[in-house]
């Protein structure tokens, strides 16, 4: 192989690399949108009588989703799509961050660095008003016929 068909090959492999992280940091502000949208659409769908806010295992998913979170930052663990974005980047010889994708962006958005017990805090109490949510706007059961109120 000549050198220009390494050079190129080396290239592609960094580009693909690019592509995957930036997949995963798509993916990632997918499940942070779900997590925060997610509560707003809930307390909206309530005073707007949105039945779809009402499925059980959206709910369901909802919660494990923010309940992930925080046993991530009350384990100090960094939460695996950063981890995976990291490594890629790293891998396409790109820049990478150091610590939380939330503390990251935070900072990089708002300039402002806090210590990860402010975070732990800020997810635990979105996680106590995702787990109010099941009470104030009370799921269906998971037995119930599928039927629209008339």
């Amino acid at each position: 192989m000549d050198k220009q068909a390494v050079i190129a090959s080396a290239i592609e492999s960094n580009v693909a690399y690019l592509i995957a992280a930036d997949m995963m940091l798509f993916m990632h502000l997918l499940f942070v949108a779900f997590v925060i949208a997610g509560l707003v659409f809930v307390f909206i769908g309530k005073i707007a009588s949105w039945y779809w806010v009402l499925n059980p295992w959206f709910r369901l998913l909802h919660l494990v989703a923010i309940a992930v979170v925080v046993l991530q930052s009350w384990l100090g663990v960094i939460c695996p799509l950063t981890i995976w974005e990291m490594q890629l980047r790293e891998k396409a010889g790109d820049a990478y961050y150091a610590g939380s994708f939330i503390a990251h962006w935070v900072e990089e958005l708002l300039y402002y660095n806090a210590p990860p017990w402010v975070f732990m805090v800020l997810y635990s109490l979105f996680g106590l008003l995702v787990l109010l949510s099941w009470f104030w706007v009370r799921p269906r059961s998971f037995n119930r016929q599928l039927r629209r109120p008339v």
